[in-house]
């Protein structure tokens, strides 16, 4: 069966998106603007939900139609093969987004669209009624430039909802995020790692699963493995597989927070990561860190000043961070703020700059080499 897939990620994260899905062979990777598309089989969904580090869900496109009015965009929905992924008695809620387009009321688009699908259901089926007590089929769509691409979403939770982080500190890091900091900084697991505002302990422990090569889905399920039309082989068989490509060795990775509780919440994700045995946590001050080896990466994401602090006091840990940083001997740092003025507080220009966004904040990632 050949089949469509998307897999929305953050914004400035679909290059490295693209380049793991070609790394784990998947076909036709295209990166476009906080997407990335890739073809595949049924194997792909399993394979793609389980392994992908920087992207947000494994979405599967079911069709395209244009939308003008709400009759175009019924008589459009209806045609889509819905009836070859859900059964007579799957669950099918629709939630989607519309902009730049006529049909901008989500809640009316949802109704017809609902009610397109039910009506092809009913026909192919050859079915009275849809009872919808089955396993769940999340339709999603997405209306750009009247234009709507309907999806079914096969991760169920977003992927950066690894399992291990069920209580996070103030203002937490997405995982996504996180992992593509790590991959920023083509950490393999060789130098010292440190993060020295660790907050829950996200950075530490992505550090960990990608020095291992550890899958970030392994322990928590996706919406499809309930479904009827993929066998539970397949995701034994990927689970296997992945489990098959982890690395084994000794590393250096130590997260710090001024904040005990912090630590605490930290240490009990690790274990539940199971990578505790790889991360050092420690209460400590980020303003006075120091480290005599050579040759470490340091990533992080201090107070914004936003959220948990006020500007000014952000401003001053930056620069009696910034003081602190400049006795390392050849370290590099990888620091995430939105803070506009963080490179004068910081005391240092940064040597390359990325936009990211940590959920809706818009940041910049600052490299310093």
């Amino acid at each position: 069966m050949d089949l469509l897939f998307c897999i929305p990620c953050l914004f400035g994260l679909e290059g490295l998106c693209a380049d793991e899905l070609k790394r784990l062979n998947h076909d036709n990777v295209k990166a476009e603007n906080g997407k990335v598309m890739f073809t595949g089989g049924i194997r792909d969904i399993a394979k793609a939900n389980i392994n992908t580090r920087t992207g947000e869900r494994v979405l599967l496109i079911i069709g395209e139609t244009a939308a003008n009015s709400f009759d175009e965009l019924f008589e459009g929905v209806r045609a889509m093969p819905w009836e070859k992924y859900i059964p007579v008695t799957g669950a099918f809620p629709v939630k989607g987004h519309s902009l730049g387009s006529k049909l901008h009321s989500i809640p009316d688009c949802q109704k017809i669209i609902k009610k397109a699908v039910v009506e092809r259901l009913k026909l192919e089926h050859k079915a009275q009624q849809l009872d919808e007590t089955a396993a769940k089929y999340q339709i999603q769509f997405a209306i750009m430039d009247d234009i709507a691409t309907l999806y079914i979403d096969t991760s169920g939770a977003g992927l950066h909802k690894r399992g291990y982080r069920p209580v996070g500190s103030t203002a937490p890091l997405r995982e996504t995020l996180a992992a593509a900091i790590v991959k920023l900084s083509r950490y393999r697991g060789r130098e010292p790692v440190c993060d020295p505002f660790c907050g829950s302990g996200t950075i530490p422990i992505e550090a960990a699963l990608a020095a291992i090569n550890r899958a970030p889905g392994l322990n928590r399920e996706f919406a499809a493995e309930k479904w009827d039309w993929i066998s539970t082989d397949i995701w034994s068989e990927a689970k296997k597989e992945a489990r098959s490509r982890e690395f084994q060795g000794d590393y250096d990775i130590w997260g710090g927070d001024i904040d005990p509780q912090c630590i605490k919440i930290a240490n009990e994700n690790a274990k539940r990561a199971g990578v505790a045995e790889l991360i050092r946590f420690e209460t400590s001050d980020a303003t006075s860190f120091q480290r005599e080896t050579q040759n470490g990466i340091i990533m992080t994401n201090p107070p914004y000043g936003e959220r948990v602090m006020q500007q000014k006091e952000a401003e001053d840990l930056y620069r009696r961070f910034g003081v602190a940083t400049r006795k390392l001997i050849d370290w590099k740092m990888y620091i995430l703020s939105s803070h506009t003025e963080f490179e004068r507080t910081f005391g240092k220009t940064a040597v390359k700059k990325r936009k990211l966004y940590n959920g809706m904040i818009k940041c910049d990632l600052f490299m310093y080499y």
